[in-house]
């Protein structure tokens, strides 16, 4: 569920939402989770100074807490 909200979120910010891919999997109480997309909308995804991928390291976060996990997202 945490995954699906995060592809919810990137598909949302990018130009081009059919290249935006997100991979989990949990490593004991933890979800990992890679986000790609394509080289022009990576930016989109980090945003100014990272906030952007910060709010989306913070919803995932809360996603996860609501399911025991601890959540650790990257973006390439």
């Amino acid at each position: 569920m945490t995954e699906d909200v995060i592809a919810y979120i990137a598909r949302a910010l990018v130009q081009n939402p059919e290249h935006v891919q997100v991979d989990a999997h949990r490593v004991g109480g933890s979800i990992y989770i890679d986000v790609t997309a394509a080289p022009g909308d990576i930016g989109r995804l980090i945003g100014r100074k990272g906030r952007t991928a910060q709010a989306i390291r913070t919803v995932a976060k809360a996603a996860a807490a609501r399911e025991g996990l601890r959540a650790v997202v990257d973006i390439d």
